[in-house]
């Protein structure tokens, strides 16, 4: 199984993504579902973070089609402590991971 690219403490290998979490959360929750397959748009990921446990619900679902395309073992329980005692950190971290191609290489632009 694989391991995640950056750890959940690693918010600061990607300052950019960092900054952006920090100050509206709801765009790289977007990025996040949008790469995961979860949602088809951006915006309506976005959208889904600022509705009450719904945005918990697509997050673990969003952490955990990020975790399947990677081969990263884990489950729901780990994700949901994860989201709820580190959610910008766990934010970051999905980023990152979303950006790097199932082998394990970045994906060209």
């Amino acid at each position: 199984m694989g391991e995640w690219a950056h750890s959940l403490t690693g918010c600061f290998d990607d300052c950019g993504t960092c900054v952006i979490t920090m100050i509206a959360p709801c765009v790289t929750y977007g990025r996040n579902g949008e790469a995961s397959g979860v949602f088809e748009s951006c915006f309506w990921a976005g959208v889904c973070f600022y509705v009450p446990l719904v945005n918990l619900i697509c997050w673990i679902k969003i952490r955990a089609a990020i975790r399947e395309k990677h081969g990263i073992e884990g489950g729901c329980f780990g994700d949901f402590m994860t989201i709820i005692c580190c959610g910008i950190c766990a934010l970051v971290q999905e980023n990152q991971q979303a950006k790097v191609s199932p082998g394990g290489e970045m994906p060209r632009a």
